[in-house]
This record gives C-alpha cells, structure tokens and sequence, in this order.
C-alpha cells in the first residue's frame, strides 16, 4: 500500500482547508476532511498547534517590542504568555505596562498589569503572569 498516494488522491478529492469550515453535511472540518466535530484532535496534533503559537507569539514580540531580547527570561515568558492570550494588537496597548517594562520596573509593571480589565476578565492567570514579571527583581 503507498501512503503517499493515499495522502496525495485524499487531498485531491478533499481539498486542503486550514480553517475550520462546515462540510456539505453541515460537519465541522478542517485540514483534509477532518472531521473535528466527532473526531477532535490528539495530544500530539495539538502540542504541534501550541508549539507554532508560541513561535508566531514569540515572532510577533521581537517584531513589536525592540527591547524584547534584551528582558529577562522570565519577563519575556511573560509576554509570550500575554501575547498568546490577548493577540499582539491587544498586547500593545497595554502602553503603561510596556514602558514600565522597558525601564525595568518590574513591580510598577506587574501592579500596571493587575490594574487593568485583563486581570479581571482572567482571574489567576494575570496573577501568576505578574508574578513572572516580579521574578525579573529576584533575577537582578
């Protein structure tokens, strides 16, 4: 049996959608005629998706924020932390927070952080992110 021919012809007849559509069937899939709707995703298949996110979000930082590379490793797990759940835009706008972690004041910063409808909207997740930024002082 030749898989490649197999994979080759099921694309064929397929098509190849990386969003998730409704089939003629009205069944949720995606990639090849996946059906996600009964079938779901693995393990596997979803730590790949998480693995390329947190590339796209660590990409999207060095692009936005200059002094990035230059911030502890704690304070940029942070920010990759806050860019997967927010998106990059929304991360940006978090103006006061970002200059306070451009001036390395970490504290000030993660307060900034805590003190904003994010925090609310996540609950401990913001808590354990502000103290990933607080980390930065233990780190000096």
């Amino acid at each position: 049996m030749d898989i490649d021919k197999i994979r080759q012809t099921l694309i064929k007849h397929e098509g190849m959608r990386l969003d998730l559509y409704q089939d003629h069937l009205g069944i949720y899939t995606i990639g090849v005629g996946h059906n996600i709707q009964e079938r779901g995703i693995t393990t596997r298949v979803a730590h790949m998706m998480l693995e390329e996110d947190i590339d796209v979000a660590i990409k999207d930082l060095q692009r936005n924020i200059s002094y990035f590379d230059k911030l502890p490793a704690c304070v940029q797990e942070a920010l990759v932390n806050l860019s997967f759940n927010l998106g990059i835009p929304r991360l940006m706008s978090f103006r006061k927070t970002l200059a306070l972690l451009r001036e390395a004041k970490w504290e000030k910063a993660a307060n900034e952080l805590l003190d904003s409808r994010y925090a609310s909207q996540v609950g401990y997740r913001a808590v354990e992110v502000a103290a990933m930024i607080r980390g930065a002082a233990d780190d000096a």
